[in-house]
């Protein structure tokens, strides 16, 4: 694409000079574009014939007025004055280099640690097989609903997770509440990816140091499945005999990768309150984890939108590796079972029924702002619909996966120990980092499986953790708007991720451990569970069922199905509702092994919890109190209307209801009316001067050429 600008307007016989650049060539853009530009003589359709010099040849150009007109004036498209002129639809925001990006990162967002080590626990102990059901279930009543809800909610206003609630200005409190909770996720979400750097670290030796229970931190009740051995075959086959046999003898068990987690790598201590030192090994590691994350999101969404090329994908060649090593070992197929098998009595309990919904509802990402997020930087008419299928039946599914591999592995170990699966079997940080590591110990190569395992954490973590930031960085952006902090988003994305790294040093601390558990118990539960219940409310009740279905067939050119119609309206507020109801009446005080955590510590929790939530009544009275009317029922109904700015982003999408008025257009316009009035200005100058033509071209090597043309008409 060639762009082409005016320097001056020339007088008598001092033609004005042309400023040419063919993009993709090395070179500074012009500082600013000009609209229009001189018509040669002799040529009255404003075409400009242009050669371009370089080491390689010569190459002719043709470039059109009104391709330069277009270029030079990507303002109307959202550019930022001075910055170059990009292919995005919206130049001003930017968006996703394909779907496949998308996809993606969307995928990698939903996909996170709690698919390895959450639900694979919660089938097996709510039933096997028979959990499937009732999953299935709450994924295609409430799941999928609410995925393409959010997805379409951001894509249609292209903002994040504040902008969008021009639809409803009252509610804008949830996007607030929504960006606590991301902060709250994404501090200790990286404090887990840390850890999986260490072990990940760590795991590059010839033997895993929680191999053995002959360390300086373990203790005497440690017993490993695996002892010190000679070399010979017979030796190592009797010290596994042998560590069994103690294993089954002792009526308490300490595992060497246990003592390892607790007394070595979180050297933890005895109380929420002691927070004793900093692991430096710890920190050292979340300072990678951050300097990753903000490396890969260095450029928005346009860097890790490749990023994700390799995150998104390489954990499930991880997974596929696992799995196959898995299913070969002995006693695999009777942790599979274990995993699989259906307890069909268990389907009428309402417990298995809360835990599913839970599971798709937080599993999914709803909520956190990061689905709204990330389909802001999609182009006006994608498919949103298709996408939100895709993804949500690929995040099932890889959880259905992650429960084969985890549970052949957990089948091999209590094969080997002689115990039943449900022994050795774990969740949460319990499975990651004590009990599967524990059974890697047990295969030959131990350290090579032991290294592809954190090495896929690592990217299930960074994947989640890419759009928590993202989130933060781009409701900020949006939110203030200028063209220097969009320009400067890098500015804005370091400013945010040396907070992050800050707010998490205590999570490294010996009571980091405790803090951690806290924050994943309280930050983001229940207060999920009311922000996604309000969003659907203020959508589908207060904006306007009707309206909202016409603003997605506005986007999408067909309306959404009935059955999401349905589910909007009625069955997903009531399932969301339901998960309030189940997290209240199952609320048990957090414990962490024996440790009970101290009243002041809870109170601490439903702070962070209330935090969130309680940024929606606080904003809706202070927008009431800032709304015109001579009442509170008038001020009221003016905060629930929606913003005049609600709607597509873009100029070229606001048809039909949100077509701008003759006075909007006319003020819209004017600044393009006067750029038309310098336009023919110029051109009634350029008609009497003659002369040359002088065209200033950056070759491909860098250097500068000028040309003098006799022939004004050539």
């Amino acid at each position: 694409m060639l762009i082409i600008r005016r320097e001056g307007p020339g007088t008598g016989q001092n033609p004005p000079r042309i400023l040419a650049r063919l993009t993709g060539v090395a070179g500074a853009y012009p500082t600013q574009l000009i609209m229009g530009g001189p018509e040669r003589q002799g040529v009255n359709d404003g075409t400009y014939k242009v050669q371009l010099s370089s080491t390689t040849g010569s190459q002719h150009h043709t470039m059109s007025e009104s391709n330069t007109i277009a270029a030079s004036t990507a303002d109307q498209n959202g550019a930022v004055p001075g910055e170059p002129v990009k292919k995005d639809e919206n130049s001003r925001r930017g968006n996703w280099g394909n779907q496949i990006e998308f996809v993606l990162t969307s995928v990698g967002y939903a996909v996170g640690l709690g698919n390895v080590w959450r639900f694979p626990y919660l089938c097996y102990r709510n039933g096997g097989g028979a959990f499937m059901l009732p999953y299935f279930i709450m994924l295609v009543f409430c799941g999928i609903p609410l995925f393409f809800l959010e997805l379409s909610f951001g894509q249609f206003a292209s903002q994040g997770c504040l902008g969008v609630w021009k639809i409803s200005p009252m509610f804008k409190g949830v996007g607030y509440g929504m960006m606590v909770v991301s902060t709250y996720i994404g501090i200790y979400y990286n404090v887990v990816i840390c850890i999986a750097f260490y072990y990940f670290f760590t795991s590059m030796t010839n033997l895993l140091p929680w191999t053995y229970c002959d360390n300086p931190w373990n203790t005497p009740d440690c017993s490993g499945v695996v002892s010190q051995s000679n070399n010979s075959m017979a030796n190592a086959t009797r010290s596994m005999v042998d560590g069994v046999n103690e294993f089954v003898n002792r009526t308490k068990r300490t595992s060497p990768s246990e003592e390892y987690w607790k007394h070595y790598v979180l050297n933890i201590s005895d109380d929420i309150g002691n927070f004793g030192e900093v692991r430096l090994p710890i920190l050292g590691c979340l300072a990678v984890s951050w300097v990753v994350v903000f490396l890969c999101l260095i450029r928005g969404v346009k860097s890790s939108g490749k990023v994700v090329y390799f995150t998104a994908t390489f954990p499930y060649v991880v997974l596929t590796i696992l799995f196959i090593r898995g299913i070969t070992l002995d006693g695999a197929i009777n942790g599979i079972m274990y995993y699989l098998t259906p307890q069909w009595q268990k389907v009428l309990d309402a417990k298995v029924w809360g835990d599913a919904a839970s599971q798709i509802f937080y599993s999914l990402g709803c909520a956190w702002g990061g689905l709204i997020t990330m389909a802001s930087y999609n182009k006006f008419h994608n498919n949103c619909f298709r996408d939100s299928i895709i993804i949500s039946i690929t995040n099932c599914a890889t959880s259905v996966y992650a429960g084969f591999v985890i549970f052949s592995i957990l089948g091999f170990m209590a094969h080997h120990l002689n115990v039943p699966v449900s022994e050795v079997a774990d969740h949460g940080p319990g499975l990651a980092f004590v009990a599967y590591p524990e059974a890697l110990t047990l295969l030959p190569i131990s350290p090579l499986w032991s290294l592809l395992f954190f090495f896929m954490l690592i990217l299930l973590g960074l994947g989640t953790q890419f759009c928590l930031l993202e989130t933060l960085v781009t409701a900020i952006v949006d939110e203030i708007g200028t063209d220097w902090i969009i320009r400067n988003k890098t500015v804005v994305t370091l400013c945010v991720a040396i907070a992050g790294f800050l707010l998490g040093v205590p999570l490294t601390t010996q009571a980091g451990i405790y803090w951690l558990l806290l924050m994943d118990n309280y930050a983001a539960s229940f207060s999920l569970v009311i922000i996604s219940c309000i969003m659907c409310v203020c959508v589908m009740y207060i904006y306007g069922h009707n309206n909202y279905f016409k603003d997605v067939e506005m986007m999408l050119g067909f309306p959404p199905p009935l059955f999401f119609k349905v589910c909007w309206r009625f069955i997903s507020p009531v399932i969301i509702s339901f998960i309030l109801i189940f997290t209240v009446i199952q609320y048990k005080p957090i414990t962490y092994n024996d440790y009970v955590y101290p009243g002041w510590s809870l109170a601490i929790g439903f702070s962070m919890a209330l935090s969130s939530v309680i940024c929606i009544p606080i904003y809706a009275l202070y927008k009431i109190s800032r709304s015109p009317g001579a009442t509170f029922r008038e001020r009221l109904k003016h905060a629930c209307q929606a913003h005049p700015k609600w709607g597509p982003a873009l100029r070229e999408h606001r048809t039909g209801r949100y077509a701008p008025t003759a006075s909007e257009d006319s003020a819209e316009a004017r600044p393009f009316k006067e750029k038309e009035e310098l336009k023919e200005e110029l051109r009634e100058e350029e008609n009497e001067r003659k002369g040359d033509i002088s065209l200033t071209i950056q070759g491909s090597n860098g250097s500068t050429n000028t040309h003098n043309n006799p022939n004004p008409s050539a």
